[in-house]
């Protein structure tokens, strides 16, 4: 399947087929490497962290947004 036919579907039918796509990778035993620019995000927010910068907030919080 294309991106062209992919994009030709209904929205309910696109987010069915990533709930398939999710699904089938849930099952895959094989490791999967995560890319390189992943670390330097999470670096650069444990940064944040560390120097006091970031504004943390609850899990509660979040869900309200």
């Amino acid at each position: 399947m294309t991106i062209t036919e992919i994009k030709s579907l209904p929205v309910s039918e696109r987010i069915m087929l990533m709930e398939e796509i999710w699904g089938s990778l849930c099952h895959e035993h094989e490791p999967v490497e995560s890319p390189l620019w992943h670390q330097d995000i999470l670096n650069d927010r444990l940064e944040l962290i560390n120097s006091k910068q970031a504004t943390l907030i609850s899990l509660q919080e979040l869900k309200k947004h």
